[in-house]
């Protein structure tokens, strides 16, 4: 996994695709981060104060922005950032994952959203989602909502032709 963080973060400086995250020293995502400043990219990284303070902030950052909670460290992320990708992870991951394509189904925003599938990793989640909208909890339309590559430079060409889908959110009755 911090192989292919660290392609990704590799791929983001070349294209002088800067990187916004969770400002953490630590993890897939602060491979990423290193594998970006290592290549001379650009790196924001957005912290709550609670995790600031456990020594856990990657302090070689271009930007560290500290901030009081969770939900304003998304929300500024989301605001600083022109797409999503997630590598594998846990609960955060999925979490912030589904809260962008959510934003994205009710039209908060147009970005583009996608999984970099590490050694098939997110293939169980991508069936979930299959079966979500076979069974019409989800809408047809906005599948291209998701994508899903394991090659980081195949990912972010994808994220370079996406237009958002204008579909309404809400099933009708005649659809349930």
């Amino acid at each position: 996994y911090r192989e292919a963080a660290d392609r990704l973060g590799r791929v983001l400086a070349e294209r002088r695709i800067g990187l916004v995250y969770g400002g953490a020293s630590v993890g897939v995502m602060g491979a990423v981060a290193d594998a970006v400043l290592d290549e001379g990219g650009e790196t924001i990284g957005v912290i709550p104060r609670s995790l600031a303070t456990k020594e856990v902030a990657h302090h070689g950052l271009d930007e560290l922005i500290v901030v009081d909670s969770m939900h304003q460290r998304k929300a500024k992320m989301a605001e600083l950032s022109d797409g999503f990708v997630a590598l594998p992870g846990g609960w955060g991951t999925i979490e912030e994952i589904f809260e962008m394509l959510t934003w994205a189904q009710l039209g908060f925003h147009e970005k583009p959203c996608g999984l970099l599938n590490v050694a098939a990793y997110f293939d169980p989640l991508f069936t979930f989602l299959e079966r979500a909208i076979e069974q019409r909890f989800v809408k047809e339309d906005h599948r291209p909502m998701m994508m899903m590559d394991s090659n980081p430079a195949a990912l972010l060409d994808r994220f370079s032709d996406y237009r958002a889908p204008r579909v309404r959110k809400w099933l009708g009755p005649e659809e349930t």
